[in-house]
């Protein structure tokens, strides 16, 4: 590519870090908000190719909404003297890919951690409908602090859009980790993801691939026919279940594996210590992938338990009964016991004068018609 200090007159760039076949990924600095970012420069041959410039505008745009923290965020997308670029979040670090190399292989202890990170990052983007379609140690950066990003969604397309029988002569994703659907030339599924995932768990803990080989289609056709070595084998400590779950989503059938990373990522939770602990003998429910089961009932031709001989109980006098308490009459606040109504008081007065007046009235009416001595 040609050299270019200053992109879009905003963002400085200070040094290469890493020289991918479709593009350079540069430290850079944002004049404008005064941060350091990681810029994206694709080479001049594919950003004057017309549809992959329309790809890749797609590719940014689905991406600038995932807001996550084990994803690599999105801040601006350009053009620049015919070149494209994307502006992403600079992560200190380095990548899985360079530790490995480091390291040879992660215990089971170090890599559990990092391969929930992975399966919580890319099970939000299979929420909102993105496939990442090239998941390998390379994009993963891993900080200091031991915190995961999914870095490099760049081939990511949204799967409302993806014709599941449609074929296609592109292949998506890196051919020693995609999935056999991927290798026949099929557009990836959320399913081919977490295929990719369980090649980069088999990497992490062995230290090597389920498969190798001399040239991209004898690599594609182990993908697709070839059942993966069990990877005890290469290292005796990964757990039995944890074993079978790598071989799970190492399927040739994309049925066959977890549907979502988010789905591995809950079944892994269980073996992982944080809600339950790391055993030898897997469960049935980690391995089928189904709800707790129910318990096992207790057949009736089975003895019951003999109960324990009763010990003496301490006799106790009864405590005296308590007296009763009458209630008492509860005089609101404010009460005043001379505070007469008046009115109702008169009401009354007028209503016994009226009837005690006419009691002389019927008198004098009925000695008129009965007078004395008749």
């Amino acid at each position: 590519m040609s050299e270019i200090n200053l992109l879009s007159n905003r963002y400085e760039l200070e040094k290469p870090l890493d020289n991918g076949g479709m593009a350079v990924v540069y430290k850079a600095y944002d004049l404008t908000l005064k941060r350091a970012v990681a810029i994206k420069v694709l080479r001049e041959d594919y950003s004057r190719d017309p549809e992959f410039r329309e790809r890749f505008r797609q590719e940014a745009t689905a991406v600038a909404n995932l807001t996550h923290p084990n994803i690599v965020t999105v801040h601006d997308f350009g053009i620049d003297n015919g070149q494209l670029f994307l502006v992403m979040e600079y992560v200190p670090g380095t990548s899985m890919q360079a530790d490995l190399q480091k390291r040879g292989r992660y215990t089971v202890e170090e890599a559990l951690p990092l391969i929930l990170q992975i399966c919580a990052g890319v099970g939000y983007a299979h929420r909102v409908g993105l496939v990442h379609c090239d998941l390998k140690p390379h994009n993963f950066l891993i900080t200091p602090d031991n915190r995961l990003k999914v870095a490099d969604f760049g081939i990511a397309r949204a799967m409302a859009s993806t014709n599941p029988v449609e074929k296609t002569k592109v292949v998506w994703g890196s051919p020693l980790y995609f999935s056999p659907e991927q290798a026949a030339g099929e557009p990836p599924t959320f399913a081919s993801d977490v295929y990719s995932i369980g090649v980069v768990m088999y990497y992490m803990l062995t230290g090597r691939l389920p498969f190798t080989a001399t040239t991209p289609t004898e690599l594609a056709q182990l993908h697709r026919t070839a059942p993966p070595p069990p990877p005890s084998q290469f290292n005796s400590s990964i757990p039995p279940e944890l074993e079978q779950i790598i071989l799970k989503v190492l399927s040739k059938e994309p049925s066959a594996r977890y549907r979502t990373a988010g789905q591995l990522e809950r079944v892994l939770i269980t073996i992982s210590g944080q809600e339950a602990p790391l055993t030898s003998e897997p469960t049935q429910a980690i391995l089928q992938d189904t709800v707790v089961t129910q318990p096992q009932l207790v057949p009736p031709s089975v003895e019951p338990a003999r109960k324990a001989p009763s010990l003496p109980v301490e006799k106790r006098p009864l405590p005296a009964k308590k007296p009763e308490i009458k209630p008492v009459v509860e005089i609101q606040p404010g009460y005043n016991p001379f505070d007469i109504d008046w009115i109702s008081l008169i009401l009354g007065l007028v209503a016994l004068i009226a009837v005690g007046g006419l009691v002389p009235f019927w008198l004098w009416v009925y000695l008129i018609y009965n007078p004395p001595g008749r």
